[in-house]
């Protein structure tokens, strides 16, 4: 349910538009520092989280779509979310439109209650490790997909796509590498102050779980397609290779007719050029000539 104002133990979602001085206004009115959302906004900030007085920050990276229209860059990016907790509620803070909190504004994520603010993190995190899941699988699916397009073709834009998943796959590791070292301090501090909890314990182990297999699913991907450009990199090279090796071979294979044509139209005394099968002689000569520099070739397996 949407509250017209801000209440005790409801969560408070920030998404742009939004200006310096708005956030500052609602640094204010919360009593909570600025930096906690600026630093939020930043698309390069690591995963973190810090303690100032009775408010606590948590920088989450999660998956999202690049709408980018440049189609050399990555098909996925990671962005923070901004997790704030204060004494009263839950705020949330990104600079993008994101799915993972789109899905509880759109009510898909069970037990959702945002009073219950530890089991409201957890959550978040459990849902940012489902999308980077998710986002692994549609990655490795378009890359079997244009895997079977290289097969039979070696254009340029099957490969531009592939590094365009490359660099995906790079910025996955990245976030779910610092978003681990992230969950495992804040279970080694129990900044969440649930050790009580065996319920809320067992959830917190099962999403570092999911996200170590995110993590290991990222790197083995990553080094799969790492293998597989290389691999069409050099079958691209191989087949330029082949086709210049059978170009230079049709070019001697033309030199020999050339050359013969070439001497008998001198015009100075030649053999046979009184003879009126002469052209007929020639021809011959430089079929037969053909042939057998073809038959030396073949027997020499240069094609």
């Amino acid at each position: 349910m949407e509250l017209e104002s801000a209440q005790p133990s409801c969560w408070i979602n920030i998404t742009p538009p939004f200006n310096t001085e708005e956030l500052e206004e609602f640094a204010q009115q919360f009593d909570i520092p600025l930096d906690f959302l600026t630093d939020s906004l930043d698309i390069d900030e690591r995963s973190r989280y810090e303690r100032e007085e009775d408010v606590r920050l948590i920088l989450l990276n999660s998956p999202l779509l690049n709408v980018a229209e440049d189609a050399s860059d990555a098909i996925y990016i990671t962005v923070p979310i901004g997790i704030i907790l204060t004494p009263e509620n839950v705020i949330t803070i990104t600079s993008y439109t994101n799915p993972v909190l789109e899905r509880f504004l759109e009510q898909r994520v069970k037990h959702f209650d945002p009073s219950d603010e530890v089991l409201f993190v957890l959550q978040i995190m459990e849902q940012t490790v489902y999308g980077f899941l998710n986002g692994l699988k549609k990655l490795n699916l378009k890359r079997n997909l244009i895997e079977e397009e290289l097969y039979h073709s070696s254009r340029n834009k099957e490969l531009k796509d592939l590094l365009s998943i490359e660099k995906s796959l790079v910025y996955f590791v990245n976030a779910l590498r610092a978003n681990e070292l992230l969950q495992m301090k804040m279970k080694r501090t129990d900044l969440l102050q649930l050790r009580e909890d065996e319920d809320k314990v067992d959830l917190f182990e099962d999403i570092i779980i999911d996200n170590g297999q995110a993590l290991e699913m990222a790197n083995v991907y990553s080094n799969i397609l790492s293998g597989t450009m290389d691999a069409y990199a050099s079958i691209i090279s191989n087949n330029l290779n082949v086709t210049i090796h059978r170009l230079t071979l049709v070019t001697i294979f033309l030199a020999v007719p050339t050359l013969l044509a070439s001497v008998y139209g001198m015009n100075i005394p030649l053999p046979m050029q009184e003879n009126n099968f002469a052209l007929y002689l020639i021809i011959g000569l430089s079929v037969i000539l053909s042939l057998l520099m073809a038959w030396y070739f073949q027997r020499k397996r240069y094609f």
